[in-house]
């Protein structure tokens, strides 16, 4: 019997409970065991919302850690737990005390309710579900659970500890320097594993929404991508230029601002803008220049070391910085034949054909600027592909 069929005959249980024999990770919920667990998706619960949907978190009172983990703090008069998060560009932050994490056996949970989907649609949406549910990878925050019922679409994943690489960079963790060079690095290739595992399905699976704020960090500081194939959740017609406009600014390829279609390269494009990001501090767009724009003219000069994040004080091996921002620039080329694949990506990260990179470097030095500067860092006109962007974003 085909996976949905059960949806459409009434036998929910029956599959929950085979769900459960099949895989300790897994578990389809209830709307009734999630609105209790919310509060009945309670504006107060409500820590967010984006493109594709709002977050609220809520408690569940089994402990599973198949949907978060129950954060043992002590001293529970005294703390209060903290569960940050961000959803496109919506930084949400939740206080709750910690006396409801402690108490019995409750798991603090993060609830992502999806756009309004038809009845019509409820088959589709589990199917597609269950498909990206089957993707592991360590760097991949695998979904945990999700509920089909009636319009409600939601999805539960692990709790990461570390929040998001966005929070570090520019958010609230973003004072507490916690991302040292060796964190970046692992954070760097940790991100391009997981990508490169989409792209080698036997049906490549398509990111689309490749940003800091969707690179989670475990315990350890290990990269965890997350809201990969989200794309295929939402209903026909609806792209990042309808959903997600806000949130992808900067992260965006040239063709698909023009076309709308995505392809593997428009992630390596993406990734590249992550990688300038994570190496840099700074924000894809700052002020109406692109980063790429910011940090070729000084490559070209070969200032590799005013391309760094300065809270990094110089603590940083200066033949790594070079190779992720060399690595970076040839993924966000403009020309998609010329970025790319992710597993070349990946294997220049780790530090192999040092040929290769001292060739690509090269070719950089025989490009034109992509903008006009009056010494090193002022621009005088807005660089073209932000003029792009914001202009097919408004349409």
């Amino acid at each position: 019997m085909p996976f949905w069929s059960f949806f459409c005959c009434g036998r929910c249980s029956d599959w929950k409970e085979q769900r459960r024999k099949d895989s300790n990770s897994w578990r389809i919920f209830s709307l009734k065991e999630l609105q209790s667990a919310t509060n009945n998706f309670n504006y107060d619960n409500k820590l967010g919302e984006g493109g594709f949907g709002s977050v609220y978190w809520g408690q569940l009172w089994d402990g599973s850690q198949v949907v978060g983990t129950a954060l043992g703090v002590r001293d529970c008069d005294l703390q209060l737990l903290w569960l940050v998060e961000n959803l496109g560009n919506v930084r949400w932050c939740s206080l709750v005390p910690c006396e409801k994490a402690c108490s019995g056996r409750k798991a603090v949970i993060a609830v992502k309710r999806l756009k309004v989907w038809s009845n019509s649609e409820q088959e589709e949406f589990a199917a597609k579900v269950e498909t990206l549910g089957r993707v592991k990878h360590k760097n991949l925050l695998s979904f945990r659970g999700y509920c089909a019922e009636g319009q409600e679409h939601l999805i539960l994943y692990d709790y990461m500890p570390n929040l998001s690489l966005q929070s570090h960079l520019h958010g609230y963790s973003s004072d507490e320097c916690l991302l040292d060079w060796g964190r970046r690095m692992s954070i760097a290739i940790g991100t391009a594993e997981g990508i490169t595992h989409l792209h080698q399905q036997a049906t490549p699976i398509i990111h689309q929404d490749i940003k800091a704020s969707n690179v989670l960090l475990d315990s350890g500081f290990l990269a965890r991508v997350a809201d990969f194939g989200f794309v295929k959740l939402i209903p026909d017609g609806a792209n990042h230029l309808t959903t997600n406009a806000k949130s992808a600014l900067g992260y965006l390829t040239p063709e698909y601002i023009k076309s709308g279609k995505a392809s593997e390269s428009c992630d390596v494009y993406s990734f590249g803008i992550l990688l300038l990001e994570l190496v840099s501090g700074k924000r894809p767009i700052d002020k109406n220049l692109s980063i790429i724009d910011w940090a070729l003219p000084l490559v070209k000069e070969r200032k590799y070391r005013e391309v760094a994040d300065a809270r990094l004080n110089g603590d940083y091996i200066e033949e790594e910085l070079k190779r992720v921002v060399i690595v970076a620039l040839n993924c966000a080329e403009k020309t998609p034949e010329k970025r790319p694949k992710m597993p070349e990506v990946t294997s220049l990260l780790k530090g192999a054909s040092e040929e290769k990179l001292s060739s690509l470097e090269n070719e950089m030095f025989k490009t034109k600027p992509l903008v006009s500067y009056q010494g090193t860092s002022t621009p005088v006109e807005i660089s073209e592909d932000v003029l792009q962007e914001q202009t097919a974003l408004k349409k």
